[in-house]
């Protein structure tokens, strides 16, 4: 086959409108994929916008696959779309971790598999049903999560810096602190920077407790310094 034949094939695949169709429904999955992986890439999560892009499109390009290569070999229609969803299993899986005690990505491995779902809905010609199911993918993702820290629905793992003379009182201190409401000091940590001791640690709670406690932190006349890290990123 030389470069005259290969042209003319590639041109009668361009001027078929099932080629076209499929190029404009892996283009359609690649940008929903990338639009969902935007948003966690902003929020700076593991699976990001490439990967989530990636995954939206090849859900599709298996999708047209599978009907493609029964069309033509009298095959099994959703033979090779039904191992997507077991495929994005293991993927998903493999972006839960277990960090600090808690258990972190379950968001992310939750998104990867509606992404998979969206490329499925592309790849199969349900545009709207697609577009329709993004939409609400990013309203969950960016409405939802500010909505559960505003109303304090949100358990947050946050990370605080004290400064004292030695650990014994600085430890003593912060368990009197957090002794009203019956909470603990998680993934202590500290050491000595010359004339006082420095210590790290984590308290779960909601915003509002959070809010509270870095306020009693403050208040307290046996802690020299004290400075809130932020939140542990977990999902």
């Amino acid at each position: 086959m030389n470069w005259q034949n290969i042209l003319e094939l590639l041109h009668r695949e361009m001027a078929s409108g099932i080629v076209m169709n499929s190029l404009a429904r892996l283009v359609l999955a690649a940008v929903l994929g990338g639009l969902i992986g935007l948003e966690r890439e902003l929020r700076h999560r593991p699976a990001g916008l490439r990967t989530n892009m990636f995954i939206c499109f090849g859900a599709a390009m298996f999708t047209i696959l599978s009907d493609g290569l029964a069309v033509e070999h009298l095959g099994d229609h959703t033979r090779i779309a039904a191992q997507i969803i077991p495929g994005i299993g293991f993927i998903g899986a493999g972006s839960i971790l277990h960090m600090r005690g808690l258990t972190s990505g379950l968001t992310t491995a939750a998104t990867l598999f509606v992404v998979a779902s969206v490329g499925m809905a592309t790849g199969g010609g349900l545009y709207l049903t697609a577009i329709f199911a993004t939409g609400m993918v990013l309203i969950a993702l960016f409405a939802l999560g500010h909505l559960e820290q505003t109303f304090n629905l949100k358990t947050l793992l946050i990370s605080y810096e004290v400064k004292g003379t030695s650990v014994e009182e600085i430890s003593q201190e912060v368990n009197r602190i957090l002794e009203r409401e019956h909470r603990m000091m998680q993934n202590v940590v500290s050491g000595s920077t010359g004339p006082y001791v420095r210590m790290q640690f984590d308290v779960s709670g909601c915003r509002r407790e959070q809010d509270d406690l870095l306020q009693r932190l403050k208040a307290s006349s046996v802690l020299g310094g004290v400075t809130s890290l932020g939140p542990v990123e977990l999902e």
